[in-house]
């Protein structure tokens, strides 16, 4: 079973890209919508234009979630600033949503190239390294990344780990033993350390059969190792109670308003100020 030594007080609380029922994501009102839930912890995911400014946008172009088109890679803020995110708020600049919430922490997962270099230099111009977690799917985004802002600020910022990280944190809890401390000097050149894996809950590869991959085994693993697990995109309330019962340290949530209504329950909400 997981360490009740490990496990927090008051899990994380993450709105998953803001909370916006109606399809509005990542805009500054679902950020507000999150904030005023109670939430301190936002998931967000930054893109960044031709033109350097960093974006709060998931995707690599407009065509989803707006009715305009093309790469925002290829695009000017002025291009894309009048597009509007389900017919409802706006695109914002990172830097306007740390301004204007100056309550939240965001929890930043880097989407192209042109953010390695664009989003430290950003926190770094506006000293927000400490409302940050840098994360990617792509280890050498993250990589690249985290010593960017080493290298700005003399210090490193927490950060949950990329894809290849994740996969080497599973197989060695399958493995167990001291293959973790092995497998962490023979990749050390490759993959940054991390001090937390955010990680759906099960996986299906193509044609093939679901695999449960957050396991009491795998939490048990990763605390002894001092890594928290955080488990998205979790929406049921059902499913939320029972993963906190296994013993995360985190839920990332579409549906904000449910699991701040679970923690209340739980007495575990309001959130107190701490890093997730």
């Amino acid at each position: 079973m997981t360490s009740r030594a490990h496990r927090r007080d008051i899990p994380a609380a993450l709105a998953h890209r803001g909370f916006c029922p109606e399809g509005a994501e990542n805009t500054v009102e679902a950020f507000r919508a999150a904030r005023d839930l109670g939430y301190e912890w936002v998931e967000t995911d930054v893109n960044t234009t031709a033109d350097g400014v960093v974006l709060s946008f998931h995707d690599e172009t407009l065509d989803r979630v707006t009715a305009g088109s093309g790469k925002v890679s290829a695009l000017s803020w002025e291009q894309i600033r009048a597009e509007r995110v389900a017919g409802a708020g706006g695109i914002p600049r990172l830097a306007d949503l740390l301004t204007e919430l100056p309550g939240l922490k965001f929890n930043l997962d880097v989407k192209d190239e042109a953010s390695v270099t664009a989003l430290p230099a950003l926190l770094h111009e506006l000293g927000a390294v400490e409302r940050v977690r840098v994360t990617s799917f792509s280890e050498s985004r993250r990589r690249r990344t985290l010593r960017r802002i080493r290298e700005l600020e003399g210090r490193s910022v927490p950060t949950s780990s990329g894809k290849e990280g994740m996969r080497l944190l599973l197989v060695c809890s399958w493995l167990g033993g001291p293959s973790w401390r092995l497998a962490r000097r023979a990749v050390a050149r490759w993959i940054e350390p991390f001090d937390t894996v955010q990680i759906p809950r099960c996986y299906r590869p193509r044609g093939g059969p679901e695999v449960r991959l957050v396991t009491p085994r795998f939490i048990d693993f990763a605390h002894r190792h001092g890594i928290d697990v955080h488990v998205w995109t979790v929406n049921e309330t059902d499913e939320m109670a029972e993963l906190l019962e296994l013993g995360v340290d985190g839920i990332v949530t579409d549906r904000a308003d449910r699991l701040a209504s679970l923690l209340a329950r739980r007495g575990q909400w309001p959130p107190r100020s701490r890093e997730p």
